[in-house]
């Protein structure tokens, strides 16, 4: 070892185990430089939860957890491939397992800024569900973030080259061990490995809700590392089915009792026990015909751009339309994601920690939707997209439950098309053409219709046509500006409409899916899930609804306005028929829950004791109280996010 240059002594001196200590060492040093860089660039709200030390040393602690999984295959197949005779695949299998490994890493971190810049937390789930559409991640990424794609690519390749070389060296270093020494060595090895996994004494191992230390999602986010972070969200995605569970136990018997216990619930017979959410709802208002529906949901319109509910002043067709028809005040979306706000309005279902229902396997047949419901009363129904409808799984879910029409831009001759198809502009001006189609067919054979026109043109990278709106900020691909437009096609959509025969006979709901970006240094950003909500047409008479409320509570809403009376699972209320008991909505923040309502919001969170705090609706603001949640509120909690899992997990959230 004498003529070995220092640096690479230790990986004689490692023997056959070289490849596998370098890929602990560079880990450790690139995670902890990415989690320096990190708190530097998020210094102020570090520094606003006063535990950088604990950030630090328990970030160490993490990286362990990430590092011992990624050493542990080629740490089980040791005593196999790293004998004399099999050296050379070892050495060659180890150094290609940790040059990859750590390339992944490199990777995963660089990725790590960008993906905060827009949601707040380091890659998890949703950077996975995303690579399921790379043509349009791409696009968005080529015309929104192209500096920072092709900065992150070169650094990715540089740095991994040099992270081969590295291993190149190590492994060109790397020395066979006596057998007897390798299997006496090996189990210790392996012990310490499993001890790094498990990181904890306790029932079981580590996972990221431990690291949880502040109520700062950002910051709790720093502490744990990017790949451990989607390694943990791809595990959890093979567990949907019982995602609930994650916030403990809570007896069956009780997750229905208290659902029920609802005002505008309690007084109903759910009589199939086989589908226990099952009921009749009665239509409040009795009609000679159903009217048509037509929603329109908005993609990430928060409350944060509608002047009135205390945001910019980028929406005045919305500001001029909301005295026209029920206006909500306080209507909060139950998650982030476009597709857990179809959900939400569509089928009237409760959020899960789990991927919305869209996605989902068992919810691909037989789940009842608004479409399923006014479909077997004789509605028909469809579905308008400017873009590709295979995204997020859209076309498979709504043909597979009550959807009889798709149409998306392989059915239009739009004039402009951005990143994620068709402007809101062409999406309207087709949405029209079928509306005027479907009348002509109502007249001829007496049918009904129900429309959901999706939008997409406030998406980033905020693409719209020149020329159409004064623009609020000096460069045009903002925010601000495309919900401008996005608000301008839409005014111009419902001035067409109210020109038509079929606006006396049709109800028109607008309505975001979530808000543009949820962040905060709040355990949940509740001002965050504030969006608007406009109910019009037909004989709606103006009026504002002031009590909290929530994605899930429209639909039944919707159907007493239609004049229709059905059978369906959804627990969400009729504000036609109780417009006066107090209110309370339901939020999903990436792992974490929270139940609101007049009098505060109870948070589970994973690994913790639920927590009690107030919300100053005015102000934005949840604070944390210091005494426990009281049992009465947890349980409600309890029930109302264990309620969803369970009736998809035994497929009971369906008509018969």
């Amino acid at each position: 070892m004498a003529g070995t240059p220092r640096p690479w002594r230790l990986a004689v001196l490692a023997g056959p185990f070289a490849s596998l200590l370098a890929l602990l060492l560079a880990g450790l040093l690139v995670l902890s430089l990415s989690r320096l860089a990190l708190v530097a660039w998020q210094w102020q709200r570090v520094q606003a939860t006063g535990i950088l030390f604990e950030i630090l040393v328990q970030g160490v602690r993490a990286d362990l957890i990430l590092l011992g999984y990624l050493l542990a295959p080629p740490l089980l197949l040791a005593p196999f491939l790293a004998q004399r005779r099999s050296f050379a695949l070892w050495r060659a299998g180890s150094a290609i397992w940790a040059g990859a490994a750590l390339v992944f890493i490199v990777f995963m971190e660089l990725s790590t800024p960008q993906f905060m810049m827009q949601y707040d937390v380091r890659p998890n789930r949703l950077f996975i569900e995303y690579l399921n559409y790379p043509q349009e991640v791409f696009s968005t990424l080529w015309n929104g973030f192209r500096t920072a794609l092709l900065l992150g690519c070169a650094l990715t390749a540089i740095l991994g080259v040099g992270m081969v070389r590295l291993m190149r060296r190590t492994a060109a270093a790397m020395q066979p061990w006596p057998a007897r020494r390798l299997l006496l060595v090996w189990p210790f090895l392996c012990v310490l490995a499993i001890m790094q996994i498990r990181s904890t004494t306790g029932h079981r191992p580590a996972n990221p809700a431990l690291f949880a230390l502040s109520g700062d999602p950002l910051v709790n986010s720093i502490i744990i590392n990017s790949p451990w972070s989607v390694l943990e969200a791809l595990r959890a995605m093979d567990n949907e089915a019982r995602s609930s569970e994650i916030y403990g136990e809570f007896p069956r018997a009780r997750v229905f009792h208290d659902v029920k216990a609802a005002p505008w619930l309690r007084d109903i017979a759910f009589s199939d026990p086989e589908l226990p959410t099952l009921h009749v709802q009665q239509a409040a208002i009795v009609r000679d015909k159903p009217l048509n529906l037509v929603i329109v949901l908005q993609e990430s319109l928060g409350a944060t751009f509608v002047k009135s509910l205390g945001g910019l002043a980028v929406t005045p067709e919305l500001e001029r339309l909301k005295d026209q028809g029920w206006w909500f005040e306080q209507l909060y979306a139950t998650g982030t994601r476009s597709v857990r706000g179809i959900e939400a309005v569509v089928a009237g279902y409760a959020p899960t920690p789990a991927r919305s229902t869209v996605k989902l396997s068992l919810a691909q047949r037989n789940f009842y939707t608004l479409a399923d419901g006014l479909g077997r009363q004789g509605y028909h129904t469809e579905f308008v997209y400017g873009g590709e409808a295979h995204f997020d799984n859209m076309r498979s879910f709504f043909t597979g439950n009550g959807f009889q029409k798709i149409v998306d831009i392989g059915d239009m001759k739009p004039s402009f098309v951005g990143s994620w198809g068709a402007s809101d502009e062409d999406l309207f001006d087709k949405s029209l053409e079928r509306l005027g189609q479907l009348q002509a067919q109502r007249v001829e054979s007496g049918k009904p219709f129900f429309s959901l026109i999706f939008t997409s043109s406030n998406h980033a990278p905020f693409e719209f046509p020149d020329g159409k709106i004064t623009l609020h900020d000096k460069e045009k691909q903002t925010v601000n500006n495309a919900v401008k437009y996005a608000d301008h096609a839409l005014g111009n959509f419902i001035r067409a409409a109210r020109k038509q025969a079929y606006w006396k006979d049709t109800v028109f709901l607008i309505v975001a899916d979530h808000d543009n970006r949820v962040y905060g240094n709040s355990l949940v950003p509740i001002k965050k899930f504030h969006i608007p909500a406009l109910i019009l047409g037909a004989d709606v008479a103006p009026r504002r609804i002031q009590q909290i409320a929530s994605q899930i509570d429209l639909a039944p809403t919707l159907l007493s306005l239609l004049g229709v009376s059905s059978t369906h699972p959804m627990i969400g209320r009729d504000f036609v028929k109780d417009g006066t008991s107090p209110g309370r909505a339901l939020i999903q923040y990436n792992d974490v829950f929270a139940y609101l309502d007049e009098a505060g919001a109870t948070v589970l969170r994973p690994g913790h004791a639920p927590l009690a705090g107030s919300y100053d609706a005015v102000r934005g603001e949840f604070a944390a109280r210091a005494a426990p949640a009281a049992q009465a509120r947890i349980d409600q909690a309890m029930a109302h996010v264990m309620l969803p899992s369970l009736l998809y997990r035994e497929q009971r959230y369906r008509v018969p």
